[in-house]
């Protein structure tokens, strides 16, 4: 019997229709059987997928990282395993994962590759899988329209990166965590489930999507220029050996600043401080090569 499969494509996505009907032909051809849903906005894609829960065996998402994050709840909720067709800009989550952006090596996974479950974030009760941070990643957000991030891929994260940096002040945060009171000068905090996050920086050295612990950075400098020579160490996740970086792990974080300060969660705005950030272990289940080690 042919698995059933929602199929939801966000047709705003960077590559949403380059080779995307090739890849719906080669999922018919791997057997296949695909209910297709196109949704104009995001936050239609929670009632979708409740609607559809209990007719099919999976769902495939096809879009990148902002999709999959409007997607984590109701996949969370209704259990049902996740496939991945990466069609964003970073695609983070399926690098974290092994899935290639070859749309017909993804189709492949989802036919034939290992079903395993991973860790989400929770922050304030929205689920993420990569990363949630407040401060310059906001601002990076807010300034990274479609249209900068079609036209320019991935390098539309540097460029904007660099401008948000050169502007960027301090703010006071007090981080809590086992009972300790950690009070910070800071311009960005993030806290990393996953392994990769705004197009490839790397949360820690050995973050991993299934190691049940999230792993914060707290990046406290004075001048914006001294970000530029901490950027090569913060794509390779060796940021904890600098004296302009705080670096925690554990379970559960509470993050507090003086003023609501708005969070994103995988590139999206969607909750603000007072923050309080939970990994849940082995919460959702995904399709992904086999054998990978995250």
């Amino acid at each position: 019997m042919s698995p059933r499969a929602l199929l939801l494509v966000n047709p705003h996505a960077r590559q949403g229709q380059n080779n995307l009907s090739e890849a719906i032909d080669y999922l018919k051809k791997l057997g296949f059987d695909l209910l297709e849903e196109s949704t104009e906005n995001a936050e239609q894609i929670p009632e979708v997928i409740q609607r559809h829960q209990h007719e099919v065996d999976l769902a495939i998402v096809g879009g990148g990282d902002g999709t999959l994050n409007a997607a984590v709840d109701a996949l969370v909720t209704s259990q049902l395993p996740l496939g991945i067709l990466p069609l964003g800009t970073a695609n983070d989550l399926a690098r974290t994962l092994g899935i290639p952006n070859s749309l017909t090596e993804a189709c492949d996974i989802i036919a034939h590759g290992e079903v395993r479950r991973i860790d989400l974030g929770c922050v304030n009760g929205k689920h993420f899988f990569n990363v949630a941070s407040l401060g310059l990643s906001v601002k990076i957000t807010q300034r990274l329209t479609k249209e900068v991030k079609r036209r320019w891929g991935v390098f539309a994260y540097a460029a904007t990166a660099l401008r948000v940096i050169w502007e960027s002040r301090p703010f006071s945060a007090e981080i809590r965590l086992n009972g300790e009171s950690i009070k910070v000068k800071t311009v960005q905090i993030a806290v990393g489930n996953g392994r990769y996050y705004g197009g490839g920086m790397t949360v820690a050295e050995d973050a991993s999507i299934e190691d049940q612990r999230l792993d914060l950075y707290s990046l406290e400098i004075r001048h914006w220029w001294q970000t530029i020579f901490l950027l090569p160490a913060m794509r390779q996740g060796r940021h904890d050996n600098s004296r302009n970086v705080r670096t925690l792990n554990g379970q559960e974080f509470e993050v507090y600043t003086r003023k609501p300060r708005p969070i994103n969660t995988d590139g999206e705005i969607t909750t603000y401080t007072p923050a309080h950030f939970r990994v849940i272990p082995q919460a959702l289940s995904v399709l992904m090569p086999p054998s990978k080690k995250l």
